[in-house]
């Protein structure tokens, strides 16, 4: 809190406003840009934590879980230079997923602006960091006095908070740490705690939306990752049991139902399930939550794979109108929170007494079943498995079985994320993360150790594949260090695997710089991990059984520990689905089950 009358430095103000946001980590790495902004932070260090990471990119990824599983913004910290400019991978990564974090930057002191000095970005601009950063994040404020900090952190902080919510950078001169800055730090109570972001539609906009979905014959649902950090995951059952509409998700929107429940068709994507791929593209009627509508969710915009719009007429809500009617045209469009027009929605259609379902409704559910029965039994065959290495599917089988409910899992990209989005069940809005926009390998290795701090008492596993856990296996001294006990289970398969199935789908098999071998014998090369964790002081084991793979993985859970888990999995299978990915001026995938809908076809 502010001492009295006694004169805060502009460090101390960045600190106390943390602390007075219930912001209980900070993530970062010392520079000495930014050894003002760590004093203040020892000097509150029984408030507000610091963590220390190997990397400034694994704090922005430890930030950003922590708050996907939390709901609580945190802080990152970084120094002037080559600190701060590894951060901008995480930064553009939250971004996109819209995910909030403060990233306080440090920059050389105002008195040597312009002059070239050690670590100075200038030649276009003086201490010129923030134009590395506007694209990645929402705004970036830059004081350059110490009575500037007071408005400015708490102007980033609402920006960050607000509307779509987003990582905002402070970037401070490093001398502005150390000086005066003000007696009283902003309260948030008074300038952010009062402020709802949660606007809601116009009422003739939800009564048009309730009007369309009634008296829709065949009407589907896809979700979002608004439905699942904008809290509105039970606002959507409600809906979906109300009316008896099914959901279909994004990659960013798993979970947000109980992909167990009746009314969940799973993934809409490239690779998408066929029950839900299907459903949209025939659906007469369809209720966008929090969708951008990008590339892989849409089959590449290719019409009657996953989607027909038209004619299915179109609903799509979502806070930032920027996304509506971005890619498909709309007969309705509402800027809302959803959660707030969920809530409008269900209060209209208790009012209108709507049935909860008609004959139409029946037949149709009965179709989607069908079509789920037709998915299930073409990959029927990929559960039982026994090869070596193991089926990558009975891999992500094994990685479900062995989870429990409250488990969470950080997936980071590449192909066995690809695997888990189509065999992976979650049944919560936070057991199942991902980072679908920007997509930088590292994310679910480093993610892992903010999830466990957001949720010490539920088991947190990374499942990384060989290449992005080799590029910041530095998580491994994090972990020990701050007695971290997440579990990795990297998918070793001794490749890039989704870039090497790209170039054997789409350039006839011509693969170079995709797969690692020895030099010597040619044969698949990986460091040896597990070795590598027990070296770091983590427990490791190496499982080439997928029968072996569920127990390691309890058994990692059980230790209370850190551990990885070296799983050799097949790089010769790829993930299959109902839809379809453009590689432009390369070609067009094809389905593994259905074909193209064509509206009024056979």
């Amino acid at each position: 809190m502010a001492r009295g009358n006694q004169m805060l430095n502009g460090g101390q103000v960045i600190v106390d406003y943390l602390i007075r946001e219930k912001v209980p980590y900070a993530f970062g790495l010392c520079g000495h840009g930014n050894i003002g902004l760590i004093d203040a932070l020892y000097e509150r260090s029984d408030e507000i934590k610091t963590i220390s990471s190997r990397h400034e990119t694994v704090s922005g990824f430890m930030a950003d879980v922590y708050y996907r599983v939390s709901g609580q913004p945190t802080a990152t910290f970084t120094s002037c230079g080559p600190g701060s400019v590894n951060l901008p991978i995480a930064l553009a990564n939250a971004y996109l997923d819209s995910v909030p974090f403060l990233a306080v930057t440090g920059n050389i002191p105002t008195t040597q602006f312009g002059r070239g000095a050690f670590q100075e970005l200038y030649r276009q601009f003086q201490a010129d960091y923030p134009s590395t950063v506007r694209a990645m994040c929402k705004r970036v404020f830059q004081p350059t006095r110490g009575e500037q900090m007071p408005l400015m952190v708490r102007q980033a902080w609402k920006t960050m908070v607000t509307g779509r919510p987003g990582p905002v950078v402070l970037d401070v001169p490093f001398d502005i740490f150390k000086e005066d800055a003000a007696t009283e730090v902003p309260d948030p109570r008074e300038w952010s705690a009062n402020i709802s972001a949660r606007c809601g539609a116009d009422p003739e906009g939800v009564a048009a939306a309730a009007d369309m979905l009634i008296n829709a014959q065949r009407p589907a649902i896809i979700v979002g990752q608004g439905v699942r950090y904008g809290g509105a995951a039970a606002e959507l059952l409600r809906l979906a049991e109300r009316l008896n509409i099914p959901v279909g998700a994004s990659a960013s929107g798993l979970g947000a139902i109980d992909t167990h429940h009746k009314l969940s068709l799973g993934l809409v994507s490239r690779g998408g399930l066929y029950q839900a791929n299907a459903a949209m593209r025939e659906s007469d009627v369809l209720l966008a939550l929090g969708v951008r509508f990008d590339d892989r969710t849409s089959s590449s915009w290719i019409q009657g794979y996953s989607f027909t719009i038209p004619p299915t007429k179109l609903i799509h809500v979502d806070i930032d109108p920027d996304e509506i009617g971005r890619n498909y045209p709309v007969a309705l469009g509402l800027m809302a929170d959803v959660r707030t027009f969920l809530r409008q929605l269900l209060a209209e259609i208790e009012a209108r007494r709507a049935p909860q379902i008609t004959p139409a409704r029946q037949a149709w559910l009965a179709r989607i079943d069908g079509w789920r029965r037709e998915w299930d039994a073409a990959t029927a065959p990929g559960y039982v498995d026994d090869a070596t290495p193991i089926n990558p599917q009975r891999a992500a089988h094994e990685i479900d079985k062995a989870l429990p409910e409250e488990a969470i899992l950080v997936s980071d990209i590449g192909v066995h994320h690809n695997w888990l989005l189509q065999f992976y069940t979650p049944t919560r809005p936070d057991s199942f993360i991902g980072c679908m926009g920007f997509g930088p390998m590292g994310f679910g290795v480093a993610g892992v150790l903010g999830a466990k701090l957001a949720a010490p008492d539920r088991p947190c596993v990374s499942v990384c594949g060989d290449g992005a856990f080799f590029m910041h296996a530095n998580v491994l001294g994090t972990a020990v260090e701050y007695g971290i006990p997440a579990v990795w289970v990297v998918w070793n398969n001794y490749s890039y695997a989704s870039i090497r199935g790209l170039q054997r789908g789409y350039l006839d098999g011509r693969v170079l710089a995709t797969d690692f071998h020895h030099p010597e014998t040619g044969e698949p090369y990986n460091p040896d991990f597990a070795a590598l964790a027990r070296s770091c002081g983590v427990e490791g084991c190496r499982i080439d059984r997928a029968g072996d793979l569920g127990d390691a993985i309890q058994t990692a859970i059980a230790s209370g520990k850190p551990y990885l888990i070296d799983a050799n999995i097949g790089a010769d299978l790829n993930p299959g689905g109902a839809g379809v990915w453009e590689l432009p001026k390369h070609g067009v995938s094809r389905p593994f089950i259905g074909g193209r809908y064509e509206p009024g076809g056979a």
